[in-house]
Order: structure tokens, then C-alpha cells, then sequence
């Protein structure tokens, strides 16, 4: 179930859903999942779900990760990226195949250093992790020219909007104001400010302030 064809279906899988972008394949085959989750559950680390990985969080199901990151790099050349939730760093781990640089932040210290252990063996030379607030970013990284929020923020982070570089394009679930579905939304910045694009209806974590 760990095996290097259990990841080819799960491309596969992904590909008959509509993911299209090569790069985006090319890293989801790339990164054992079955790394980053507890070793009673990887036996299901290749199907399409989200699984527990301690601390209230979870590590997203394949198929959101492909489209997140997708719809982040549609027609760019990928090149420096902050990823606000480090989780069990999985996501970082297929980033890091994409962008020649990544960054990636995590509030919960225990997380971050469970997500450590298990990239480690990876030896990814261009992913750098920080403990920190996501909601303040990574100022002294900035700018980035992606920014990609693993958790549901009640409204665009302003601190993440100022580290966006012009061109820049984030991609975040957002909370609906009226505490309905939460939808995942794309922000681009522009030479006149910040376009604003909703895709569809997601479920994530809340996107929590401060450091733990």
C-alpha cells in the first residue's frame, strides 16, 4: 500500500479528476505520503481523503493539495512560495518539487518539529521552516511570488497581502461572511491593487492567530 505503484494510481486518480498541470503530477508522485501520516493509517495514505495527524489538524486529501496548487501556478513559472500551515509537511514536500524556493510556517512548535522528522530523509535543500504566526507571514523572506494558506482564514491576511510580490497570486479558504460553506478563493496582485477570484466550496481547519 506504500509502494511507488500505489502512488501511480493515486496520479492516475487524480488525472481522470481533472488535474492537468504535469508539474503538479510530476511532485504528487514524487513524495511518499505515507511518510507523513501516523503508521496505522498508511495503508490509507494513498486514498482520496483527508487523515488525522495530531493536534486538531489534518493533512489534506491528494486531490485538494493537486487543485490548490494548480490553480496557484496556472501559467507562471514557479519560483518562490510561502505556505502558511506546515502541518505534517507534506504539502511542503510536493511544493518544494515545484518551486525553486519555499518557505513554510507553522504555529504549533510540536507540529513543526513532527514535520521536520518526517522531511528529513527527503533532503529538500529549497525548503526552509519556520515557527510562526500565519497570519504575519514570513516578512523576512519576503516578497514571494506565491502564497498558499493550508487553513480557513475569517478574512485576507493584510500582513500576507503586503509580502505578495506584484504578479503575485495567493490562494486561501476563506470563511463565508455569513458563516455559511467556507470557499476557496484566488487573490492576484495587480500594478492596481488586488483581484479577488472565488473557485468553489472547501472545508478546512480555521487558520488560528499567534504561536502555540
Amino acid at each position: 500500500m506504500t509502494s511507488q505503484r500505489t502512488r501511480a494510481r493515486m496520479v492516475e486518480r487524480l488525472r481522470e479528476q481533472g488535474v492537468r498541470d504535469e508539474r503538479v503530477l510530476g511532485a504528487m508522485g514524487a513524495v511518499p505520503r505515507h511518510l507523513f501520516v501516523e503508521e496505522a493509517l498508511a495503508s490509507r495514505a494513498y486514498e482520496d481523503t483527508a487523515l488525522p495527524i495530531g493536534f486538531g489538524q489534518t493533512i489534506s486529501q491528494p486531490y485538494v493539495v493537486a487543485r490548490m496548487i494548480e490553480a496557484l501556478i496556472e501559467q507562471k513559472i514557479a519560483k518562490k512560495i510561502l505556505e502558511v500551515g506546515t502541518g505534517c509537511g507534506y504539502q511542503a514536500a510536493v511544493l518544494a518539487h515545484i518551486f525553486e524556493e519555499v518557505s513554510s510556517i507553522e504555529r504549533i512548535k510540536a507540529l513543526l518539529e513532527r514535520a521536520r522528522a518526517n522531511l528529513l530523509g527527503l533532503r529538500l535543500a529549497n525548503l526552509r521552516l519556520a515557527h510562526g504566526d500565519g497570519y504575519a507571514g514570513l516578512e523576512k523572506a519576503a516578497p514571494f511570488d506565491a502564497i498558499l494558506i493550508a487553513a480557513a482564514a475569517r478574512r485576507v491576511p493584510e500582513a500576507l497581502l503586503r509580502q505578495l510580490s506584484p504578479g503575485g497570486r495567493m490562494i486561501l479558504p476563506l470563511h463565508a461572511p455569513n458563516g455559511g460553506a467556507q470557499r476557496r478563493v484566488l487573490v492576484e496582485r495587480s500594478g492596481r491593487g488586488f483581484i479577488e477570484s472565488e473557485l468553489d466550496a472547501v472545508r478546512f481547519v480555521p487558520l488560528e492567530a499567534g504561536k502555540a
